[in-house]
């Protein structure tokens, strides 16, 4: 069976309003640009009406649809969905109409034709209030610094992809906000952005909170650590705890100095034992020596790890 040229993603939970103007957009859009293609829904434990709509425009519209029993977040939704595309795009976008597509021809050819890995939605025109584009803005500046991927707005829903990635790469957690940054873990290092519209949002009520800069924040430094060291954490660990162990032992050679001078002088000193340094450079000593510890232990973990030696090949020859 030949592939589909494109496979649309849509996570949702509780968008039965939404659903009936989205599909339908989309399958125009689909008809239009004359593109061979297919909607996957992932219904995420919806608690309202919208695996219902779902079925009456599954008559209507080429769709693919899968039901969690419970929610389990948008991270699982969207590795379901990946696993059950059939297209050689894959674009993913939300449910709420806040995506307009509008942009999936553009993002299809800048796949198809440019040979981008990714291509990226940048909403630089939101139509949010203050108290979340202002918290957004520093959380992307912070994605850029720690993760060297040049891209405005990396949580946006609305992203293309060559289908070699999404079938090569495992979303699990929170780590949706970062698939740029698995993908570049895992070589696809060809990355673009688009700057796409951003629509208020028609129905229902955001699903998100304050709390997804916190745990973004976390799931960022997780995927960070784990795509550098997770192969060589000695190189982590052990670095890190040499050069405490390191910077204790100054400390105290500087304190054993000091007292040794004081006394060559005849000046009366305080006992090392006294002195608030030595048992700052001790718990610094003893930190460096647990962290060394600690890079031994994950090298041990890491060398009994069954994908030890598993790496991701791009094609071979005469093998």
């Amino acid at each position: 069976m030949s592939k589909l040229d494109i496979s649309i993603v849509i996570p949702l939970l509780n968008e039965e309003e939404s659903l009936v103007e989205l599909v339908p957009w989309i399958d125009s859009i689909l008809i239009e640009n004359k593109l061979n293609g297919e909607i996957v829904l992932v219904d995420d434990g919806s608690t309202d009406h919208s695996w219902d709509v779902i079925a009456s425009l599954k008559t209507k519209c080429q769709i693919k649809a899968i039901r969690f029993k419970r929610n389990y977040g948008k991270s699982a939704a969207l590795n379901t969905g990946f696993q059950n595309t059939s297209g050689k795009v894959v674009i993913t976008m939300d449910a709420d109409l806040q995506d307009s597509p509008d942009e999936i021809p553009e993002l299809y050819r800048m796949i198809n034709e440019d040979g981008y890995d990714i291509v990226s939605g940048w909403k630089k025109k939101r139509f949010d209030p203050l108290t979340k584009t202002l918290p957004t803005k520093i959380f992307n500046g912070v994605n850029r610094w720690m993760s060297g991927i040049a891209l405005h707005d990396m949580n946006c829903g609305l992203k293309a992809y060559d289908s070699r990635v999404t079938k090569n790469i495992e979303v699990y957690g929170e780590m949706h906000r970062y698939i740029p940054v698995i993908a570049k873990s895992k070589g696809y290092s060809k990355i673009g952005e688009k700057v796409v519209a951003h629509q208020a949002r028609k129905y229902g009520n955001t699903k998100f909170g304050m709390e997804r800069f916190i745990n973004g924040f976390l799931d960022l430094l997780t995927i960070t650590f784990v795509s550098r060291f997770s192969k060589k954490p000695m190189h982590f660990f052990g670095a890190l705890g040499t050069l405490m162990f390191f910077i204790g032992f100054l400390v105290t050679a500087w304190l054993m100095i000091s007292k040794i001078y004081s006394l060559y002088q005849g000046n009366p000193n305080r006992l090392i034992t006294e002195e608030p340094g030595f048992y700052f450079s001790l718990f610094i000593m003893t930190i460096g020596t647990q962290l060394f510890l600690t890079g031994f232990l994950a090298e041990l973990i890491s060398r009994n790890a069954p994908d030890r030696n598993q790496y991701d090949i791009e094609e071979t020859l005469n093998i």
